[in-house]
């Protein structure tokens, strides 16, 4: 990511939070024009009301921001905890207290541990480099993502970058701004005028966005220009003005987006158009309203084209506010199906359910009254929403050093939930207990920090129940970043990697040197001995010969020939968890890179196993968008020859049917998106996924 000159990121765990990075700090190695725009909520906290009297204003060098602790409603004392840290900051940088602003995020009522973010400032400040990823990680509260993206623009014949990192899932409904961002740019501009360029990217951005219809009490964007680009100073509207605002408006509607998209519970993002209204303002709060009704996003989470709620949000806020529009004369489409023209609309209600099971539903009315437009963004409405915020701080307790800790023991909930809760899993636990299962472990699964230990925990836990577990690793997008760093170029022939003699190292070292130490440190870190590292090499893991497809000479990609089973029932009598590199060995001494998919299946069958697992980027099997719950390999063969499965799908369709018949009794194919898919899969009735049984 391209990140902006003289502008330093860092993150630490300063210990508010039991076991993540919990305060980010941005700091500009010279000083900054900088601008900001806050919550209207009256109820603001006391970093907003320590910053808003100081903004715009030149000379700022770094905000400090903290997750899991609002600092919100907690009285003088909160006004006292922003200056401790804004001090702490001042003194480890050396740069004055007033050049200092503070953010927070987290629980509300509860006085910040200013004690624990001063202690930290050591490392955090020591920790400073241009990567602005911890930072984006570190201000996380009930987000599921980390939220980041740059611009760059030409401006005075210099390249601008603006970079920002943004936080918010839920309690989102600003009036003037978003949960938290910080925008960072390398371009000159005087405070007034960003200013102003900041509060007109607000309008169609972080002001068109909505999430559950609750404006927090610490919403707030920071803006850091430093001018370390080398333009002249944007000082006045012009060309340079207009070609750095467009910048800033697009990377902000980005980041509304992917608030959107992360809102609390959400399985989907929510798009709302209307179009043909008499000014751009009443477009926008209608496109607003509809995407913030609770009975729209309802209708949304169960893949409900349902016209009408959409029609009755609309003219429930045009009566309200008096707008001269008819709602029955608009059009109305959903997923660009036309469902109302005046009048409904006959449509094919199951293709365009299936439409709606996307990742984004778009929205469009027309409303015929005009030449203006607005665009707004939301979630589906789904129980999940329910149970994070009834549990927020029912289960939140502060522990006796001002850190908060989240009690989510079982002993929180009914008797009558609990006892089923237990039976259910007793049952599957005797079920499953001796079971062999052979993980494939990719995806974002592999990528983002907070499924990685989820992943490992849900490892953990298959053990301790009894099922041995194998786990077989990819790596693909690791191995093309590091290939570009060095100059390479990655070239797929239908999904395989092209690797050539000197790429086969990079692939090597990425795998075996990196993926596989890091996942088997996560694995092992709660003080247990239970993971060991092996590459396909070692022990003669995994032999290879060399992969010929449709004539193509790949270099060393490899296919399987044979696994060292006894190696493998070794590791496993002594109780470990093998976690497998697959990079193999040839007969001609070479290696070989080996699609971990296949990798994988050759394990499950050389073992035995009874289950072969598929963490990936998907649902599962889909038919026209409806994921199938339970098939057999008959059906899956049907939904090959049928066009059904089709693409990359395909080819790891055929290999479970490969596995099927050398006798491996199941597969299940899950999105590794989903914390804890593999446990939700394996011990409910229903599962998560696609369940594939011979």
């Amino acid at each position: 990511m391209n990140v902006p000159k003289g502008f330093l990121w860092a993150a630490v765990q300063a210990g508010i939070k039991p076991n993540r990075k919990d305060v980010a700090l941005v700091y500009s190695e010279s000083p900054c024009a900088a601008a900001a725009c806050f919550t209207r909520n009256l109820a603001k906290a006391a970093p907003v009301l320590d910053a808003e009297k100081r903004l715009p204003a030149e000379g700022i060098r770094a905000v400090v921001v903290n997750s899991g602790n609002a600092n919100a409603l907690t009285g003088p004392e909160g006004l006292e905890d922003v200056k401790t840290v804004c001090e702490a900051v001042s003194k480890q940088l050396r740069i004055p207290a007033g050049a200092v602003l503070s953010a927070s995020t987290g629980v509300i009522g509860v006085r910040l541990p200013a004690h624990k973010i001063v202690a930290a400032m050591p490392a955090l400040t020591a920790s400073l480099k241009a990567d602005p990823l911890p930072a984006a990680e570190a201000i996380m509260t009930t987000d599921t993502r980390m939220k980041l993206a740059a611009r760059t623009v030409r401006i005075g014949g210099k390249e601008v970058t603006l970079t920002c990192i943004c936080k918010g899932s839920g309690m989102i409904a600003p009036s003037l701004a978003t949960m938290i961002a910080v925008v960072a740019t390398d371009c000159a501009v005087k405070p007034n005028i960003l200013a102003s360029a900041l509060q007109q990217a607000m309008r169609r951005s972080f002001n068109a966005l909505t999430v559950d219809g609750d404006m927090s009490t610490n919403d707030c964007v920071f803006a850091l220009a430093n001018g370390a680009a080398g333009n002249a100073p944007i000082a006045d509207p012009g060309p340079a003005l207009d070609a750095f605002s467009a910048a800033l408006d697009d990377l902000c509607r980005q980041m509304a987006k992917e608030i959107a998209a992360d809102g609390e519970g959400a399985t989907k993002l929510l798009d709302i158009t209307v179009e043909g209204a008499p000014e751009e303002e009443m477009a926008l709060d209608l496109a607003k309203a509809c995407a913030g009704s609770s009975l729209v996003k309802a209708a949304i989470f169960g893949a409900d084209p349902n016209w009408g709620r959409v029609l009755a949000s609309i003219g429930a806020r045009a009566g309200t506010a008096g707008y001269p529009i008819e709602p029955a004369d608009a059009r109305v489409s959903v997923q660009d199906v036309a469902v109302y023209d005046r009048a409904p609309l006959a449509y094919d209600a199951s293709v365009l359910k299936a439409r709606m099971r996307e990742p984004e539903v778009r929205v469009v009315v027309d409303l015929r009254r005009g030449e203006s437009k607005g665009q707004a963004w939301g979630c589906d409405l789904s129980y999940d929403y329910v149970k994070i915020n009834a549990d927020y701080t029912s289960l939140i307790v502060t522990m006796p050093d001002g850190g908060v800790a989240k009690d989510d023991r079982l002993s929180n909930y009914s008797p009558t939930f609990k006892v089923k809760l237990l039976v259910d899993a007793l049952g599957y636990i005797q079920k499953f207990s001796g079971t062999r299962c052979v993980i494939k472990y990719g995806g974002a699964a592999m990528v983002k920090e907070s499924l990685k230990r989820l992943f490992c925990e849900d490892i953990r836990l298959l053990r301790a129940v009894g099922l041995r577990p194998v786990v077989v690793h990819g790596g693909g997008p690791e191995i093309t970043r590091t290939l570009e760093k060095l100059g390479g170029k990655a070239e797929f022939v239908d999904g395989q990697r092209v690797t050539n003699a000197a790429d086969v190292k990079v692939v090597e070292m990425v795998l075996t040197g990196s993926v596989n130490t890091e996942l088997v440190t996560l694995l092992n870190g709660n003080g247990s001995a239970l993971a060991v590292g092996v590459s396909g090499k070692d022990g003669g893991l995994i032999r290879a010969r060399k992969l010929v497809q449709e004539g193509r000479d790949l270099g060393q990609v490899g296919e399987v020939t044979q696994v060292n089973r006894d190696f493998l029932e070794m590791l496993l009598q002594q109780g470990y968890v093998p976690v497998v590199s697959p990079v193999g060995l040839g007969e001609d001494g070479q290696s070989y890179n080996i699609n971990a998919d296949n990798v994988a299946a050759e394990v499950a069958v050389a073992i035995g196993a009874q289950k072969l697992i598929y963490l990936s980027d998907v649902p599962g099997i889909l038919k026209a968008g409806e994921l199938i719950g339970q098939l057999t390999g008959a059906d899956l063969h049907a939904l090959i020859d049928d066009g059904t499965i089709k693409g990359g799908m395909k080819a790891k369709a055929r290999s479970i049917l490969k596995v099927l018949s050398a006798g491996v009794q199941s597969v299940h194919l899950l999105d590794g998106r989903v914390p804890h898919s593999i446990i939700g899969e394996l011990f409910t009735d229903n599962g998560v996924g696609s369940w594939i049984r011979a």
